[in-house]
């Protein structure tokens, strides 16, 4: 994946190495045009309107207006740069079978005005198909001021873009398909996450046939007041997730909940918050991972704890929901973990942890606090970005609005839990966890979905996503 900057240094790099911007675009335009043919279904007798801005965005759309003039579509062009009338707009955009959006590019900002506006207004009641990116989306959020093209795809080139995944550019996309159009995109940092990712990741951390359950332990520490819902979410993920046996600390008093889940009695307060870790940090060590936050409320015994086991544990810790919110205004602190974390905030946990807001450009801010903690950084929301303190951030593209339900949050802790029970390392077990969660939405159906139903439906979405297809 590019920024639109990298996409410029690229587009840059390559024309510079010998190969024409004039080659660039036909292969640009075509690539198009190919797009365009399918979703039409063919092309005899229909009619394409071309709209077309200046620069490489315009000229990748005439190439496309003269393929499919070639192929026997009867094409309207229509140039910004000349200024058209509304009249003439509207008459071509009325008898269109197919709009094609060559207006601007990844580099856009700003707002549509004029015929650019008309004619995304009007891409919203047609087939529509957008060149790079839909015009009126910022290329690096995904963000739009005023109204912006909506399309039913997307071709971009070389690489995928941050604008197409970031709502509402990812609503705006429709499908993307990304055109090898011989662009050197050198070494990127930023990636989607995509099946083969999260397959070569569960492959990697199968457990042999001569495991045993403390081959993949994992602890979690969780709950307050009796409500022990979840961290018992956590843990229930986290076996289905791959883990071998997990331990459930719960503030007393707690009678667990019968299932194969061990729950172990901690310490508490007269109105039942964490008030220590009793000696569970002396068996710490037992485990390869150990999951705190989830439902432990913020009295001062429990953040005093929630610092106890982050500063001692020396093995991987996800820290979630009130373990971040323990370090409100005390991210640094983090940095003195003995072993790898993973901070998983939505964007007011963020804020809290972070002092300021996430901001716009959702990628900067993932990599601004991994950089300060030290941590793995999941910042939660519609395409979650996880980004390491050294840089590399990755986008999961699984997911939408069915996850914002109550509890499918610890779901996601308990799949990050479980991976890195299996030793997965934290970067890979943040972003494959998050896709696997995604995916286990789709596998459990939308409609009505609960988060215990995204635990139901882990086997058979780890099982698909590790097979060869």
């Amino acid at each position: 994946m590019l920024t639109p900057t990298e996409m410029a240094e690229a587009d840059r790099r390559t024309i510079a190495a010998g190969t024409p911007v004039t080659t660039l675009m036909d292969r640009a335009g075509r690539a198009v045009a190919w797009e365009v043919r399918r979703q039409l279904d063919g092309l005899y007798g229909r009619r394409a309107t071309i709209v077309c801005g200046k620069g490489n965005n315009g000229g990748d759309g005439l190439v496309t207006a003269a393929v499919l003039a070639g192929w026997g579509a009867r094409v309207d062009i229509i140039e910004l740069a000349a200024a058209p009338s509304p009249a003439i707009v509207g008459r071509a955009l009325a008898r269109a079978d197919v709009l094609v959006d060559a207006m601007y590019g990844t580099g856009f900002s700003g707002r549509l005005d004029g015929v650019a506006a008309d004619v995304a207004a009007a891409s919203a009641e047609q087939l529509t198909v957008a060149v790079d990116i839909p015009s009126g989306v910022d290329g690096r959020t995904g963000a739009t001021e005023g109204t912006a093209v909506h399309a039913v795809a997307t071709v971009t080139f070389a690489a995928q873009k941050p604008g197409v995944l970031f709502e509402p550019g990812r609503t705006r996309a429709g499908a993307v398909r990304v055109a090898d159009i011989g662009i050197d995109v050198g070494t990127p940092t930023l990636h989607v996450l995509d099946d083969a990712d999260a397959r070569t990741a569960l492959l990697a951390s199968a457990r042999p046939e001569d495991t045993n359950k403390w081959r993949a332990p994992l602890l979690v520490v969780g709950g307050s007041g009796g409500m022990t819902g979840a961290p018992h979410f956590v843990s229930h993920a986290a076996m289905r997730a791959g883990a071998g046996i997990v331990w459930c600390g719960v503030p007393a008093p707690s009678t667990g909940d019968g299932s194969e889940v061990i729950t172990k009695v901690l310490p508490a307060t007269d109105d039942g918050a964490l008030a220590g870790l009793g000696d569970l940090l002396a068996s710490v060590e037992r485990f390869h991972a150990v999951a705190v936050g989830p439902g432990l409320g913020t009295a001062a015994a429990t953040r005093a704890a929630v610092h106890e086991i982050v500063a001692k544990a020396p093995i991987p810790l996800v820290l979630d929901a009130d373990g971040l919110n323990a370090f409100a205004d005390h991210a640094d602190e983090l940095r003195d973990r003995p072993a790898p974390t993973i901070l998983t905030p939505h964007d007011g946990e963020y804020a809290r942890l972070a002092g300021e807001p996430v901001g716009v450009d959702r990628v900067d801010a993932a990599r601004r606090l991994a950089a300060r903690t030290g941590c793995v950084t999941l910042l939660k929301g519609p395409a979650t970005v996880i980004a390491e303190p050294a840089g590399r951030a990755r986008i999961n593209p699984t997911g939408g609005s069915e996850l914002a339900t109550a509890g499918s949050g610890d779901v996601l802790t308990g799949i990050i839990g479980g991976l890195l029970a299996r030793g997965l390392p934290a970067f890979d077990a943040a972003a494959v966890g998050a896709f696997v969660h995604g995916r286990a939405g789709d596998v459990a159906g939308h409609t009505g979905l609960v988060a215990s139903d995204l635990i139901v439906a882990l086997p058979r979405t780890l099982d698909e996503l590790s097979q060869e297809h």
